[in-house]
């Protein structure tokens, strides 16, 4: 038994679940994510939960954005083995 599983899940908690994406320009995301996972170095285009569009560059393999997204867009995003954490 998860001694947490009763404890509300809030913005400033850890992710409770996650999910490999599949970049996609016209395809929001499930559910807003907590933070994204970068398995593979390069760029990650994304759209912001506020409209923005925005491209993350230079990112390293194993980066954990603290973002939340909307959208992971397939255009401009070079990077892989992305993972939306909820």
């Amino acid at each position: 038994m998860d001694i947490y599983s009763d404890l509300p899940t809030t913005l400033t908690a850890p992710a409770r679940d996650a999910d490999l994406v599949v970049p996609n320009d016209t395809v929001d995301l499930p559910a807003l994510p907590r933070a994204v996972y970068v398995g593979g170095a390069g760029s990650l285009a994304v759209v912001m939960a506020g409209g923005q569009t925005v491209t993350f560059h230079g990112l390293a393999a194993g980066a954990i954005l603290p973002i939340r997204a909307s959208r992971i867009l397939a255009t401009g995003t070079t990077a892989g083995d992305i993972v939306a954490m909820w």
